[in-house]
């Protein structure tokens, strides 16, 4: 067995598995600590490296493609801070470090582990239920369905059509980008007929963010969300059938909203309904929910 202890996080190696525990240090990533501990199996390993620097080193693993779900719905954008794969290592542990490295190294030839892509998720995703506000809304995920529900700081044309509720089996495919100098990130769903890629401030099926420090927790729902699709490398056989008849279609929201609000004039509503034209034609908005925002806008002029 080999071992490393420090304030960024505890690596265990026992000979099959690397078990991964975050630190309790206060500057340890809220993203990792969310996460906890990660059993990572041998077989789904391609390397293991470990660099030296002036005042610290860094242990990190290279997991076969396809094989974490958190990943593949990042695409490798997590910064180091956040990846659960890096481990800062003080300079006084630095052999400790070479040590387990070779310890995982000699057993993944003697295994013969393949470094190839997989067919199918070799870790679990993070565990469900869970719910992340950051940005203009939050996203909560039971396992079956994605909720989205907008704040104040919502664009209108978006937050209109009120909460979103996305089944599994409507969703395509999901992913967390960061913000990165003057680009918003967000947190996108493709959904089954919408084939329109809208800016995340107009996208009723994705959470845009701004660069604050919640963000990287949204990285928790997509790799959920991401765990319970279809594997890409998966033969057609195992794809995931969508829910019969299920559709992505909002919950049902409050009443009549009231009259027409300070600073709105008759353009700047005209502009709304114009956005909302768009969003219908485009595929994002559905019959229905063009037909309640619409309302909605109407219901202020």
């Amino acid at each position: 067995m080999a071992e490393i202890i420090q304030k960024d996080g505890t690596w265990v190696f026992d000979g099959d598995a690397l078990r991964l525990t975050p630190g309790r240090d206060r500057n340890v990533s809220p993203l990792r600590s969310a996460l906890g501990e990660l059993v990572v199996p041998l077989r789904a390993l391609a390397g293991v490296s470990f660099e030296q620097g002036k005042r610290s080193g860094r242990l990190g693993l290279r997991l076969r493609d396809g094989a974490c779900p958190l990943l593949r719905a990042t695409g490798g954008r997590l910064a180091e801070p956040h990846d659960p794969y890096r481990l800062v290592v003080e300079p006084d542990r630095h052999g400790v470090a070479e040590y387990l490295v070779d310890e995982v190294r000699d057993a993944l030839l003697l295994d013969q582990v393949p470094t190839g892509p997989v067919d199918a998720p070799l870790l679990p995703g993070p565990s469900v239920p869970l719910s992340v506000s950051a940005g203009d809304g939050t996203a909560s995920f039971d396992g079956e369905r994605v909720h989205l529900e907008w704040n104040w700081k919502t664009e209108e044309a978006k937050a209109a059509a009120g909460p979103r509720t996305l089944p599994v089996g409507e969703i395509t495919a999901v992913e967390w980008r960061p913000a990165a100098g003057l680009d918003n990130g967000h947190l996108r769903f493709t959904v089954r007929g919408a084939s329109a890629r809208t800016p995340a401030k107009y996208d009723p099926n994705a959470v845009e963010l701004w660069g604050f420090k919640k963000d990287p927790l949204m990285a928790l729902v997509a790799a959920a969300v991401q765990a319970r699709l279809p594997h890409p490398a998966a033969g057609p056989g195992h794809a995931v059938p969508p829910a019969p008849g299920a559709v992505p279609l909002p919950l049902p929201g409050p009443g009549p909203g009231p009259g027409p609000a300070a600073g709105d004039d008759h353009d700047t509503l005209l502009r709304r309904l114009r956005e909302l034209g768009e969003l219908h034609r485009d595929g994002v908005l559905t019959d229905e929910e063009f037909a309640r925002a619409k309302q909605a806008v109407l219901q202020r002029m």
